[in-house]
Formats: C-alpha cells, sequence, structure tokens
C-alpha cells in the first residue's frame, strides 16, 4: 500500500515524463529496471540520481569481463606474438637494406633475368648458323648441317632454362637443407 503523507518534490518526474526527458520509449524505461523514488497512489516517481544510479551500475556490470573461459595466459601470448612480429618486422628490414645495397638479390629479379638472358643466348644461337655460313661459303653441307643441330640442341636448352629455374632453386633448397640436416 502507498504512503499518502509523501509529497511531492518539483524535481521528480512520472515514468511517462522521465521517460520523455531521456528521449525513449515508456517501455524501454520499464527494462531499465530503475527503483522509483516514491510512490503516490498508483503513480511512481523517478529523479535524475536514481536514474543516474541505474545506469552506472548497468554499465560496470558490462565492463566486467566475464573471466570464464578466459586464457590465464593471455597476457603472456599476446607478449610472444608481439615479440614475433617485431622480430619478422626487423628481418624483412634487414632484408630489404641488404637488397638496397646490392648484397642480396630477390629471387624473381633472378628468375626473370636468367629469363630474358636464355632468351637472348636462344636468339644469338639461331643467328650463329648463318653468320658462318657467310663468312665460310665453302664449308661442307654435311658439316653445316652437324654445326646446325648441335646449335639447335644448345638453342633448345638455352630457352629450357627459363623453364627450369624454379625447379633448379628447389633442387638447390633440398641439397642446403640435407647439408645442414
Amino acid at each position: 500500500m502507498a504512503n499518502q503523507t509523501i509529497t511531492r518534490e518539483p524535481y521528480w518526474l512520472n515514468k511517462t515524463r522521465m521517460a520523455a526527458s531521456l528521449g525513449i520509449s515508456v517501455q524501454a524505461f520499464d527494462k531499465w529496471g530503475v527503483q522509483p523514488v516514491a510512490r503516490i497512489g498508483k503513480e511512481a516517481f523517478y529523479d535524475t540520481k536514481c536514474v543516474l544510479a541505474n545506469r552506472l551500475q548497468h554499465q560496470s556490470g558490462k565492463q566486467q569481463p566475464d573471466l570464464d573461459g578466459v586464457d590465464p595466459l593471455i597476457e603472456y601470448k599476446i607478449a610472444v606474438e608481439r615479440l614475433r612480429l617485431t622480430k619478422e618486422q626487423a628481418d624483412s628490414q634487414a632484408r630489404k637494406n641488404k637488397v638496397g645495397e646490392k648484397e642480396l638479390v630477390p629471387v624473381g629479379f633472378m628468375v626473370f633475368a636468367l629469363a630474358d638472358l636464355s632468351a637472348q643466348l636462344a636468339s644469338a644461337l639461331d643467328t650463329t648458323p648463318k653468320s658462318v655460313k657467310r663468312k665460310h661459303p665453302d664449308i661442307a653441307p654435311r658439316h653445316m648441317e652437324a654445326f646446325e643441330h648441335e646449335i639447335a640442341v644448345t638453342r633448345n636448352a638455352a630457352v629450357d632454362l627459363a623453364d627450369r629455374i624454379p625447379r633448379l632453386l628447389d633442387e638447390y633448397l633440398t641439397t642446403l637443407d640435407e647439408s645442414a640436416g
């Protein structure tokens, strides 16, 4: 039963006016579970102090982490990952510095350069029989055919080098692993 002897204070607001002053609906205000400062008849009254206390209590409850299922070593693991990341960044920068100082060459560039070189060799080898024939027109056709055959084999090997470079690199790395182990 409500206490009829309580006098209403001017800063008290009923539920409808408090919800309106907060810019929310009455239903949303009900969900907050704010305790009224007083009841006069059927009407409940609220002040900003009780609403603020309710919201602060709600907010502090949200910020408390649920420690169930939290790894107790999480800080250590984060520190280890940061250390690993820092080391990787330092190693990467050291490699970039060596490339800049021309002490280290990236594999991608070497594959490109060797493929270009093998194409130039193939082109030069392709024109060699004709140059020899022009300089020595008296050379026997059977000698010229044998010469052209050997040049063709060498030219094809030069062209195939570009395709074989990744495989050769894998073989090289395998031999390094075997000698280290």
